[in-house]
């Protein structure tokens, strides 16, 4: 006896979600990846402003982003245009958390279902959810990153028009936000590069834990 179908598409959904959101959570999280950045792409070099005066300009933007802090972006210029972007900024940041932390819930219930039924889960097409959800979340995921790499500019205000529509406030002027000098697109890649990474060694991990489970 197996556990219905209909749990192993909702488990199936729940991790792809749960991989998705944590895998966007990373580099906003692991601040040591900006700081990195800060030296491997030449800022203080490029901008005139010290490591310290970078790495505490990006620190507290990221305090008000993540924490919910005043905001602020230390020794640099900001206008209220700027402060606007990074409230909505703020939002989609706590969207994620919001996404993690409930999937990652559902994932542990579903898992107890699971230990206190004795049951595994049923099969779709004779493959489990972990595969499933690492197939959709990773093919999705290669999707969007071979469309990006073929003109990485275009990919970059498509995904502005998607997340802030209606808006114009993520088109920062350095005179007024200097933020923007110590952020460049490159970083964004270089963010959008590691959620990849992460999001595909994930989805990895599930399909073949999933053969394997199978094979044995």
């Amino acid at each position: 006896m197996r556990l219905p179908k209909v749990l192993t598409l909702l488990c199936a959904v729940v991790l792809a979600l749960l991989v998705l959101s944590f895998s966007i959570a990373v580099p906003i999280l692991f601040r040591p990846f900006y700081y990195f950045q800060i030296d491997a792409l030449d800022l203080p070099e490029t901008t005139g402003w010290s490591k310290e005066v970078i790495q505490e300009a990006y620190d507290q933007v990221l305090d008000y982003c993540v924490l919910g802090k005043p905001f602020g972006t230390g020794q640099l210029a900001w206008s209220q245009s700027g402060y606007s972007h990074f409230a909505d900024v703020r939002q989609l940041f706590l969207l994620d958390f919001w996404v993690l932390g409930v999937s990652a819930a559902l994932c542990a219930v579903l898992l107890a279902v699971r230990l206190w039924m004795r049951k595994p889960f049923a099969t779709l097409l004779s493959r489990g959810p972990g595969f499933w959800a690492g197939t959709c979340a990773g093919g999705l995921v290669l999707v969007i990153a071979g469309l990006a790499a073929l003109d990485f500019d275009r990919a970059f205000v498509v995904f502005h028009a998607l997340f802030f529509p209606g808006k114009d406030n993520w088109i920062f002027d350095a005179r007024t936000d200097q933020i923007i000098l110590v952020m460049p697109e490159v970083f964004f890649r270089n963010c959008a590069i590691l959620i990849g990474v992460v999001l595909l060694t994930c989805c990895t991990v599930l399909i073949l834990a999933d053969l394997l489970r199978r094979r044995r």
